[in-house]
């Protein structure tokens, strides 16, 4: 039952599209946090990129999460061209946080404000 009801929290939550988004890359100027299995599967693709800071973190599933960008650095998998390596080789690759942003942990994330358009411009419509 639990199951339905985070479902359907989610479903409502939906909030903004990257569709709708004109500057895609946007959301990838500071980096993100996955998974380190992720990492590791996204190493052994041979994809150009780096990871940094590998923490301890029990809110991931291998219990571990590593950063895609040294600091305020954008994401190391950003192309130059604007695009994610990552997903340029296949969206299946692609680490979960960064298919669910805006969101993190089933809440618009506190970066949404800064780093999602298609939020921000919702933000400005409600606002009027």
């Amino acid at each position: 039952m639990k199951q339905k009801s985070k479902h359907k929290k989610r479903k409502a939550m939906k909030v903004a599209s990257c569709h709708e988004c004109q500057t895609q890359a946007d959301c990838c100027r500071l980096g993100a946090w996955i998974d380190l299995d992720e990492a590791k599967q996204i190493i052994s693709l041979g994809i150009k990129g780096d990871f940094f800071h590998l923490e301890k973190d029990d809110t991931f599933p291998s219990g571990y999460k590593v950063g895609t960008s040294y600091e305020d650095d954008p994401c190391s998998f950003l192309g130059v061209d604007g695009l994610c390596a990552i997903h340029k080789v296949d969206y299946k690759f692609k680490p979960q946080s960064c298919k669910e942003f805006p969101y993190e942990d089933e809440r618009v994330s506190s970066f949404a404000r800064i780093l999602c358009t298609p939020y921000k411009s919702k933000i400005k419509k409600r606002k009027k």
